[in-house]
């Protein structure tokens, strides 16, 4: 008896979603694009994620030309997922409304030169604009983007509201006390 055919297994470096854009095809006025994982999508991004179940993932963002052979993409990215409380292991429901912006030049350009000179001193502004990302021929994964940016807004100890380890016991100075190891010794020597 035949087995039902599986679906081709995606590479281990291909991304969970992918939506590409044509970065010739961009003008300098804004292009709004709103993407939607679809059901397979959703499925990679869990267990990319580790997490029970993603739900949705979507993003309504605004994509431009900048400084000439650059893009500039700023907008939101919303998702619905499921994790295991790290409590209770009983389903968590977590909603992500995160802003998306990200800078994206070439990898011939000027830009991506001084980004590749600079690396021997770089100071970095934690509070300031990320270093543009370096793409190569004329393509841009923004499904990538998207994905990463979800991926770091997920709680990585989500806890179901109220559960609390019960048999847990705070530290205090009190129990913080070692014994005395010749405490036990100390009536011996009178006998």
């Amino acid at each position: 008896m035949k087995s039902p055919a599986q679906p081709p297994e995606k590479p281990d470096d291909a991304p969970a979603y992918s939506h590409l854009v044509k970065v010739g095809a961009l003008s300098a006025s804004l292009t709004t694009l709103r993407l939607a994982a679809d059901a397979a999508a959703l499925e990679a991004l869990a267990r990319q994620w580790r997490v029970t179940e993603v739900r949705s993932l979507t993003a309504e963002l605004q994509i431009a030309r900048w400084k000439k052979d650059g893009v500039r993409v700023k907008g939101r990215v919303t998702a619905d997922l499921v994790q295991e409380c790290v409590v209770t292991l009983e389903p968590v429901e977590s909603h992500i409304d995160e802003p998306v912006e990200a800078t994206f030049v070439p990898d011939g350009s000027r830009l991506a030169r001084a980004l590749t000179a600079e690396t021997a001193e770089t100071v970095i502004d934690p509070d300031g604009p990320d270093a543009p990302d370096v793409f190569v021929g004329d393509t841009i994964d923004i499904g990538q983007t998207v994905a990463e940016h979800a991926a770091m807004a997920i709680d990585p100890y989500p806890k179901k509201p109220g559960a609390a380890f019960p048999d847990h016991i705070e530290s205090t100075e009190k129990n913080d006390k070692r014994p005395n190891p010749f405490a036990a010794l100390k009536d011996w020597k009178k006998d």
